[in-house]
């Protein structure tokens, strides 16, 4: 691909910002350039961002809330389970991963209003 970059000299650059043009004289951004296996590469680095923001609120919870909420979710390279899988690997009931669920994501909440405007 050809391109001639901007005038702009930036560094603070969203990757969806036009940072230059192809031969055809179209837009280029920067997500356009940056290739990688992963089409959805721009929600990878927004989830990613998502996580580190949650992991303060890991804080209120218990070590096996924290385990479910991780296994459920797919959260610190886990693969994401179903509550049924969950419940098996901890050899008790669905009904029960769903009250921890639950009450884990609802302590995460309080947390995360408490300190809202923090």
């Amino acid at each position: 691909m050809y391109y001639r970059a901007n005038k702009r000299n930036n560094k603070n650059i969203s990757i969806n910002e036009a940072v230059g043009f192809d031969k055809e004289g179209n837009e280029i951004t920067l997500l356009d350039i940056l290739k990688t296996p992963a089409p959805d590469f721009a929600i990878d680095i927004h989830n990613q961002d998502n996580i580190k923001r949650i992991d303060k609120y890991f804080a209120v919870l218990t070590d096996r809330e924290k385990e479910i909420i991780e296994k459920r979710y797919g959260l610190n390279d886990q693969d994401k389970l179903t509550q049924k899988e969950i419940a098996k690997y901890y050899k008790i009931s669905r009904s029960y991963v769903s009250r921890i669920e639950k009450r884990a994501l609802t302590k995460m909440l309080r947390e995360y209003i408490k300190n809202k405007n923090n």
